[in-house]
């Protein structure tokens, strides 16, 4: 069982929209659009891409290596990412020595 959420509703919504921004830069890197991630991604909806980058939910763990083949990135190097706005706290626990996601910059990010 897990417990409560590792950080308040407002940061952890923050962190997804920050995630999503970062999810449309590397999606525009390569060209894409919305339709063609989804087409690569084998999604049925195209909105599912609009809703991630504007922070209204996170990529399942599973679709994790498909995301990062998708847009060109190592799948490791995609999680390091996602994981700083995903899951924040564990990330500090496994990267201590990393820059963090950085709450300062909010909607400016």
């Amino acid at each position: 069982m897990l417990a409560g959420p590792q950080r308040s509703e407002s940061e952890a919504q923050l962190l997804r929209r920050q995630a999503g921004r970062w999810l449309k830069q590397k999606r525009e890197e390569r060209n894409l659009s919305q339709r063609q991630l989804a087409d690569l991604l084998s999604l049925d909806y195209y909105t599912f891409i609009s809703q991630l980058e504007t922070g209204r939910g996170r990529i399942p763990p599973e679709r994790y290596v498909d995301w990062a083949r998708s847009l060109g990135m190592k799948p490791r190097d995609f999680v390091y990412v996602l994981m700083r706005y995903y899951d924040p706290i564990t990330f500090s626990i496994l990267f201590p020595d990393a820059e963090a996601v950085d709450l300062k910059f909010r909607e400016n990010a």
